[in-house]
């Protein structure tokens, strides 16, 4: 446990400047602006990530808000399409002309009168990739996952669910170590893969009756088979003996995955040490909770939560032992 006078000197120095909103690198007030409002989204959006992200020194931090900020949009897309895959495809279009190199701001002339936010959004990811050098690959599988959700999500298999957890959040995962920065090999995008399916396995546990109650269904067919349960009686927790089960055997899986990715901090460079630190503990203790309560997760009316006190904690604690290791 930390200390209250190591907590102190921490938060006075390291996540003190951490909080810092603007991104001082950045060579043009107009790309200082961007990638601030797209800090803003994700704090506003994504607590558990950003928490985390903040943790990650300049200007590989303002980078990350700006990658979440072009998830956030793709999501939104899959949320306010209605079906309609057309948005998602102009999405994508303008994605490849940010690799390609064909993106400039406002000279967009297809899209000279979006929103400020939208055109701050594409001027700091566009930005962030090409400082970067990130690969296409992993984001034309994000929209692929998101494609995917637009037609109901339902996977029979395990094996199925995973091909969706790692176009959604395994390519998350190898961005984020393309980002930070890590050995090269092939066993850490493989730890970075593991990752990113245990946390969207937690997120799927999370908002199960949310995501019931919309059409989507991401747990196995096959495991709801196994445990002789319907999706529906988990979501009204009508058969509470199966339902119990069903749901510890889902949270073993979830952590198993935790504890197979466990090397994944062993080689990430040091810039993303603390940050990969302070999301995993927030995550496991996500997973934590759930256990403790399945059935507010599966049939409840509102999303179990780590209580930001909790987070800083750990936010605390990650950055501090970053410090005393001498990172």
């Amino acid at each position: 446990m930390m200390s209250r006078s190591a907590a102190s000197t921490v938060s006075a120095t390291s996540l003190a400047e951490a909080q810092e909103s603007g991104a001082v690198f950045a060579e043009s007030p107009a790309l200082r602006d961007a990638y601030e409002q797209c800090r803003r989204i994700t704090r506003a959006n994504a607590r558990n990530f950003y928490f985390g992200l903040r943790l990650t020194p300049e200007p590989k931090r303002s980078s990350l808000y700006a990658i979440y900020a072009w998830m956030r949009r793709a999501d939104d897309l899959v949320d306010d399409s209605l079906g309609d895959e057309a948005a998602l495809a102009d999405f994508r279009e303008r994605t490849s002309r940010v690799f390609r190199g064909a993106w400039r701001p406002h000279r967009d002339p297809e899209h000279a009168n979006e929103v400020d936010s939208d055109q701050a959004m594409w001027h700091a990811f566009a930005d962030t990739v090409s400082r970067f050098r990130l690969r296409e690959t992993e984001f034309r599988e994000m929209i692929e996952g998101q494609l995917s959700d637009l037609h109901g999500a339902t996977y029979k298999t395990l094996d199925d669910l995973v091909t969706y957890c790692r176009h959604v959040a395994s390519t998350v995962g190898l961005v984020c170590i393309s980002v930070w920065g890590f050995d090269g090999s092939a066993r850490a995008r493989r730890l970075a893969e593991w990752r990113g399916i245990a946390f969207q396995l937690t997120n799927i546990l999370r908002d199960y009756a949310e995501d019931y109650d919309v059409g989507r269904v991401y747990l196995p067919a096959d495991d709801f088979a196994r445990f002789n349960l319907t999706p529906e009686e988990l979501r009204n927790w009508s058969n509470p003996d199966a339902c119990l089960e069903f749901m510890r055997f889902q949270i073993k899986r979830a952590a198993e995955y935790y504890d197979r990715s466990a090397p994944l901090g062993d080689v990430v460079n040091e810039d993303g040490q603390a940050a990969l630190a302070a999301m995993t503990r927030i995550y496991r203790r996500l997973l934590e909770l759930i256990a403790v309560t399945p059935r507010r997760a599966a049939a409840g009316s509102a999303r179990i939560r780590v209580a930001t006190s909790r987070k800083i904690v750990i936010g605390l604690t990650a950055a501090w032992t970053k410090r005393r290791s001498g990172s």
